[in-house]
């Protein structure tokens, strides 16, 4: 009997000791709670149209996010929408990131940016691949944005691409261009390329398109009137480099591109900057924002610098046109083939 009750006392005690492990348990367990708990935003990206400039700045914002503390799974939810170029998808992914009251809004090129601006002037938005935000009307201006829009500007260094190109030819006198009528960031980039053609004696023969199964066409249109091409970072133009090229590569015209993507898709050469960086710098810009360090309507758009920039050639186009570039230019390049894929 009192082996018995020794017996019951131990499981009296055993059971006490396993309540109290349980409430210590649950204490521990609110801890856990507490940190999932923890505030977690939700983050809309939309990107315009799939080409590797863009795609490079997408992952870069990402990271920029994620090394300033943002991280997807963790305290981030993110809506990734790719618009596949077509403006009725632009508002319907608006109008969803707003139904869902994203926390901040990440738009990659410039009509992205412009139909997100015009659905919400509360939710934050951070633009990337915009040439010009003034001329867009997304900001007052690249000092003081003003309202909920900032970002990065991916205005490239037009005067020395134009460099580039008479590097490689010499002699050039008219230089051909296409881009796409009703992008903000090409008229912009067009406009400027006529100011440094002017100053070099160069004429421009331009062909204007409005959608990808334009841009075949208006490159054969330039061949036997244009001594090389330049083209700008236009969305359509990027989209489409393997009909560009399949032109240029059989009429022997060097192509001056203006981003590195382009410069891999085909395109002869370029004088630019890396699409990732520019996108990391817009996703710690929103990183700052989410952190409510920095208000976008007080945050400087900001810009490249030209020293960031590189001269990168195609080895590939170059064997295909049999044309000899520079030693001391080749020795300064990134060298990179067709099809191959920024790291």
């Amino acid at each position: 009997m009192r082996k018995n009750r020794k017996f019951m006392k131990g499981i009296a005690v055993a059971a006490i000791a396993a309540m109290s492990m349980g409430m210590l348990a649950g204490c521990g367990g609110g801890s856990d709670t507490q940190q999932e708990g923890a505030e977690t935003y939700k983050v809309g990206v939309v990107q315009l149209v799939q080409h590797g400039a863009l795609d490079q700045a997408n992952q870069g914002m990402i990271d920029g996010l994620e090394a300033n503390g943002y991280v997807e799974g963790e305290n981030l939810v993110i809506d990734q929408q790719n618009a596949q170029g077509d403006q009725s998808n632009l508002q319907n992914i608006a109008q969803q990131f707003v139904s869902n009251e994203s926390d901040i809004i990440l738009a990659i090129a410039t009509p992205a940016a412009q139909v997100m601006a015009s659905a919400t002037e509360e939710i934050p938005i951070v633009g990337t691949a915009i040439t010009s935000f003034v001329d867009a009307k997304l900001v007052e201006s690249d000092e003081a944005p003003g309202a909920n829009v900032t970002g990065t500007s991916d205005m490239n260094p037009i005067e020395a691409q134009v460099n580039l190109l008479l590097q490689l030819v010499p002699d050039a006198k008219v230089i051909g261009t296409i881009y796409t009528s009703s992008e903000t960031n090409s008229q912009v980039q067009f406009d400027i390329l006529e100011k440094v053609a002017e100053a070099k004696g160069l004429t421009v023969e331009a062909r204007t398109v409005s959608t990808v199964n334009d841009i075949q066409q208006a490159a054969q249109s330039l061949v036997g009137q244009v001594d090389a091409i330049w083209l700008p970072t236009d969305n359509n133009v990027a989209s489409a480099m393997p009909q560009v090229i399949g032109v240029t590569d059989e009429a022997g015209i060097v192509t001056i591109c203006g981003e590195e993507s382009m410069v891999r898709a085909g395109g002869t050469a370029t004088y630019g900057f890396s699409y990732y960086q520019l996108g990391y710098n817009a996703g710690v810009m929103a990183a700052q924002i989410l952190s409510g360090e920095g208000d976008p309507a007080t945050m400087p758009v900001q810009y490249m610098a030209e020293e960031d920039c590189v001269p990168i050639v195609n080895t590939d186009a170059v064997a295909e046109l049999g044309i000899e570039v520079p030693a001391d230019l080749l020795d300064a390049a990134t060298k990179v083939t067709t099809g191959s894929v920024a790291e």
